[in-house]
């Protein structure tokens, strides 16, 4: 992490802290266009690394609004529900198969869901699985259906965190203000 640290103030932003080891980075910056802000991740990241990484940036208020949008919140357990954030807006094929693939896994008896956050929320998908996420096969389908092939630079990039790291992330930002 010191070192995804580094390359993400090499790119000039300020304030540059990770949370955990999954790939959680804060920082300030004047930049306000998302999009560009992961491109030049994604480049720094394959120019310090030599291994190309989607990247999914996300403003304090675009999280903020995510977060509010949980269609969970009566869930005790804050590893139960995850949020998948998305560098886009999912094309209704996608959101099609996605559909299926839940009615799929609830007719071999899965009790876990997926939701789109509304549109004012931003780009996410929440998922819940309160038989776990590790063993879920709605999320492991999810996965397949968003993600791009491994070597693929463009298409959909989405990355997963389950609701404690979330609202974490989204408290260590309002220290950051």
């Amino acid at each position: 992490m010191a070192d995804l640290r580094e390359v993400v103030t090499s790119l000039g932003h300020t304030g540059v802290s990770t949370y955990i080891q999954s790939g959680n980075v804060l920082f300030s910056t004047a930049e306000e266009d998302t999009a560009k802000l992961a491109a030049a991740l994604e480049s720094a990241i394959e120019d310090r690394f030599g291994i190309w990484s989607s990247v999914v940036v996300l403003s304090r208020d675009e999280l903020a609004r995510v977060l509010a949008a949980n269609p969970y919140p009566d869930e005790p357990n804050p590893r139960m529900v995850h949020v998948v954030f998305l560098n886009t807006e999912l094309p209704e094929s996608v959101l099609t198969r996605i559909s299926a693939a839940e009615s799929a896994a609830a007719a071999k008896g899965s009790r876990d869901t997926v939701q789109v956050a509304g549109q004012a929320a931003g780009q996410a998908l929440f998922l819940h699985t309160p038989d776990g996420f590790g063993t879920s096969e709605l999320a492991q389908n999810v996965f397949k259906i968003i993600a791009p092939p491994k070597k693929s630079k463009h298409g959909l990039a989405a990355t997963a965190r389950n609701w404690a790291t979330a609202t974490k992330l989204l408290s260590l930002c309002e220290e950051k203000k």
